[in-house]
């Protein structure tokens, strides 16, 4: 077992041996890197046992910011690396998918699903069966900027509803392609430690700035390039650039009939839909499952969608409606 790190000072290479113990223990032939200190981590470590085929994607005519660096990450540690560009149809059949998978129309969830399985399918078709993912890493170490202004308290209870709601789409979007996504973050005894860090060394201030992921950073600025040990997180809709989805079904979708279809579904479904992009989404829902109400399993019902919540939920999984 590792030690209960409830202090402020200790070797931060112990955190990169545990995760390494924990990489070796997940090893795989494909990794999806987005250039972020996440995957790069473990990409480097990854690296030192295994020859990695590298996976980034990006929507072709978005801003994607993971392109560049993940190249400069590929390039510095000379992996094996692949860029795949994807068009609005080959996306579509992600956002498909991801809903018919995560059963959810929560533009949040299927913006960023939507990506992972073009990246895993992309990755399938090079002949790879496994993939490592940076999934549990920003929510065992506070990487998420709605964290940083809290007192620790706060910020232990908050981090603590987070894994206790963990759930990450590339595992369900992989074994759905009948591939493996393996989690070295969320390695049982890699996890244990991470829970137990003082939250102290999560999140905080380095030159002037708020960090989430602060003892990460740290632990791996000597083994990374720096400007990705200090990059600020890019969620992946950001990266990948689906996140100019809503402007692209803002464009194709006409104001008059956006209207109706929302009035529609209020008056005889019970469900808000809140933009364009999300009547899309539902669309996909409805054809596929019927109405949301009575799904999701939990005791209390959405306001906006009528799907069951946990009785503490504070935001819907299958519409996406927050605070709840």
């Amino acid at each position: 077992m590792f030690p209960n790190y409830q202090s402020l000072s200790f070797n931060y290479g112990l955190i990169v041996q545990a995760l390494e113990e924990s990489v070796k223990r997940n090893l795989t032939d494909g990794l999806l890197l987005s250039g972020g200190l996440d995957t790069t981590i473990l990409a480097c470590l990854a690296a030192k046992w295994t020859r990695l085929s590298c996976i980034t994607v990006a929507m072709r005519g978005a801003p994607t910011p993971d392109v560049g660096y993940a190249r400069l990450v590929a390039s510095q540690m000379r992996l094996e690396h692949h860029v795949h560009y994807f068009s609005y149809d080959e996306l579509e059949e992600g956002l498909h998918a991801s809903i018919r998978v995560m059963k959810s129309f929560d533009p949040m969830e299927i913006r960023n699903s939507a990506a992972i399985y073009v990246a895993l399918k992309a990755g399938k078709k090079l002949g790879l069966k496994t993939f490592m993912t940076g999934d549990g890493a920003d929510e065992l170490f506070g990487g998420y900027s709605f964290l940083f202004g809290l007192e620790r308290a706060e910020l232990e209870a908050e981090l603590k509803k987070l894994w206790d709601n963990m759930r990450f789409a590339s595992v369900y979007l992989a074994e759905d392609l009948g591939v493996e996504a393996r989690l070295p973050f969320l390695d049982p005894r890699f996890k244990t430690l991470a829970e137990n860090l003082d939250v102290r060394l999560k999140v905080k201030s380095e030159a002037g700035q708020v960090w989430g992921k602060w003892v990460l950073r740290k632990a791996s600025e000597k083994l990374i390039p720096r400007e990705v040990a200090w990059r600020v997180k890019a969620p992946i809709e950001v990266g990948t650039g689906t996140t100019i989805l809503p402007w692209l079904f803002d464009s194709r979708i006409p104001d008059a009939g956006f209207a109706r279809k929302r009035d529609n579904y209020h008056k005889e479904d019970g469900v808000v839909i809140r933009d364009k992009e999300h009547l899309h989404y539902y669309q996909i829902y409805r054809e596929l499952f019927g109405l949301p109400a009575g799904a999701g399993g939990g005791d209390r019902k959405c306001p906006q969608c009528g799907a069951g919540v946990g009785e503490k939920a504070t935001f819907c999984r299958t519409c996406g409606a927050y605070p709840i």
